[in-house]
């Protein structure tokens, strides 16, 4: 491994591997089948491009979006790595290149998309070039059971029995035990080496709200993360483009990026995102996989994902640099019911129904738990943490109380209604509102008639929310209705033998907002702020001169270093994080010259 390490620092800049990525590198460079799961930012695609580096042949990665191809090709080709991709996107030249550098043996890493693996030719051609090595990229689209299945991801099993046998090595950061049994069965012949890194993302802030008036809400966010680059997303296209055209309204950068609108546009807003600080992006899920950018500040749900594996995958795209970034996120139970009707409408299977509806109930658990979300969050995954100070709930921004009378109020509501009526009705009932509805089966004589009107119906709302996340009640779907049912341990909360914990309602009062700005995190790195604008301007330019991203030239994380420690010569600038030895050719004498014009000038 000593030529690993060398290689880590002179091509890389890295003084040392992540946690977890020695040991499977080092498996990769024995020939051993790799599947690893590891989280987002924990450094997988490293673990497939040293070993490139480091012995003949080819490695082709497999990898499910165009742009994520692009800008892994970039930064590689930045690092002085001979790497080409083959796609759709690239005009006839850039694939004829890619293919001549191939076949005269002259490229370490070969970027393809599973389409690109099937087409006539393609196995042919991959004989020719000698492949060591498929690095499969986002190995959970090969998984039916995973949140992103790809069809086109079942090829590659197939492709490696025709490339008699070449070695696998596959990653992703999402995947249950399930999904993981199901990879190891459609990509390997025999068990491969397991390397399950953990799901912890310990930078990301997380916290989830109750929607209450969203846009404020999302607005309120903002104005505590203004200059930062971040994805907000949203459930349908109609909502991406109105919150996009609210935020710009009110002055911030913000681009919509959906699958209805034509490639042209898509790729105008994701290189502009890529390329450009401080730029807001409100998009559904159809933006997100593709996007390698590291310094993405913050991630926003405006409408929960559809469950708990894609809040993970896209909360995930938030700080891939290790830095701190936050996920908030809201939600409402119309979402909830309409995520449950389409799950009861599709054809899938019972048995993948059973499932779906297993982890959207997660997901709603985690967003009314009111103990450490971490916790909860890697308890899906099979994972015990620690309260990780570092979520809403530990920071004390969710209050909460004995919830216990409420319960029961709420519980007798619906046993007294004999379990027949959705959450509008019983509400109704419990504040005692005289409708139709409660006339024509006579609830308004029922004893819990009016026993909640001092509780105003967002509240009640959120306390039934919390009842079905805790598994105190029940929503059953019926063909035009939803209906509520009490479970055995809601029995015993109605039988006075088990207490309850709810959170209260929480308030959006301007002194509500002030006071959650002012917990908003600084910026407690020690980097000299006139010099770190002075340098991501310089980023900025010199990445617009190569036609790059701008992290590709240096991630915030280098730059921060470069601003923190002010190196006066090349010596010291090769010792920040992330300059290896091409990089520092490229650009060390401008990042210097430029620290030195700002340090001189404040002396």
């Amino acid at each position: 491994m000593e030529k690993a390490v060398e290689t880590l620092r002179e091509v890389f800049g890295f003084d040392g591997f992540r946690p977890g990525q020695e040991e499977i590198v080092r498996a990769a460079l024995d020939g051993e089948d790799v599947l690893a799961i590891m989280p987002t930012g924990g450094g997988k695609s490293l673990c497939y491009q040293l070993p490139a580096l480091l012995r003949d042949g080819v490695t082709v990665v497999i990898s499910p979006l165009i742009a994520l191809m692009r800008g892994q090709v970039a930064q590689m080709r930045e690092l002085g790595i001979a790497a080409r991709a083959l796609n759709s996107a690239n005009d006839d030249a850039e694939n004829a290149m890619a293919m001549q550098e191939a076949e005269a043996g002259e490229l370490d890493l070969l970027y393809l998309s599973p389409e690109r693996l099937a087409r006539h030719g393609t196995i042919a051609m991959l004989r020719r070039v000698g492949v060591t090595a498929i690095a499969v990229d986002e190995a959970h689209c090969v998984s039916q059971w995973g949140h992103d299945f790809r069809p086109e991801y079942r090829l590659i099993g197939t492709v490696r029995e025709q490339l008699d046998g070449v070695q696998i090595l596959a990653f992703t950061a999402t995947a249950d035990a399930m999904t993981r049994e199901d990879i190891e069965e459609r990509l390997f012949p025999e068990a491969p080496r397991v390397f399950l890194r953990g799901f912890d993302r310990p930078n990301i802030s997380l916290a989830m709200t109750p929607r209450v008036q969203g846009k404020r809400q999302l607005l309120d966010f903002l104005a505590t993360h203004r200059g930062s680059s971040g994805i907000v997303y949203c459930q349908s296209r109609r909502k991406v483009e109105e919150t996009a055209d609210f935020l710009k309204g009110e002055g911030v950068v913000a681009l919509a990026y959906h699958a209805g609108f034509d490639p042209e546009e898509r790729n105008r807003v994701q290189d502009r995102f890529l390329r450009e600080d401080g730029v807001v992006v409100v998009a559904t899920v159809a933006f997100g996989m593709g996007i390698d950018k590291p310094d993405v500040r913050f991630v926003f749900h405006m409408d929960l994902p559809k469950n708990i594996e894609g809040y993970y995958q896209e909360i995930g795209r938030a700080g891939r640099d290790g830095l701190p970034a936050v996920a908030h996120g809201l939600y409402g139970m119309g979402e909830v019911r309409q995520y449950r009707q389409w799950i009861d409408e599709s054809a899938a299977s019972d048995e993948q129904k059973a499932i779906e509806r297993a982890k959207l109930n997660t997901l709603v658990g985690f967003c009314e738990a009111v103990t450490c979300r971490r916790v909860t969050l890697l308890a899906y995954f099979g994972e015990d943490a620690a309260p990780c100070g570092n979520c809403d709930l530990c920071r004390g921004e969710v209050e909460t109380e004995d919830g216990t009378v409420s319960a029961q109020k709420a519980l007798s509501a619906m046993v007294r209604t004999r379990e027949r009526f959705g959450m509008e009705h019983l509400i109704a009932v419990l504040r005692g509102e005289r409708t139709d509805k409660i006339d024509q089966h006579g609830h308004a004589e029922l004893p819990t008639f009016g026993v909640g009107a001092d509780t105003s119906k967002a509240a009640w709302r959120s306390i039934f929310r919390q009842l079905e996340a805790s598994g105190l009640a029940r929503i059953e779907i019926e063909e035009y209705f939803s209906r509520w049912t009490v479970t055995e341990a809601g029995w015993r909360v109605l039988k006075g033998e088990t207490p309850v914990t709810l959170r209260k309602q929480p308030r959006n009062t301007r002194a509500d907002r002030e006071a959650r700005a002012a917990r908003a995190p600084l910026d407690d790195s020690g980097a000299d702020e006139a010099v770190l604008v002075a340098l991501k301007t310089l980023r900025r330019e010199l990445a617009k001169e190569r036609n790059v991203p701008a992290y590709v030239i240096f991630p915030d994380r280098t730059l921060i270093e470069l601003a923190t420690v002010l190196p006066r010569d090349m010596e010291g600038l090769r010792r920040v994080h992330g300059i290896g030895g091409k990089k520092a050719e490229n650009f060390g004498k401008a990042f210097l010259s430029e620290i030195r014009s700002i340090v001189g000038r404040a002396a």
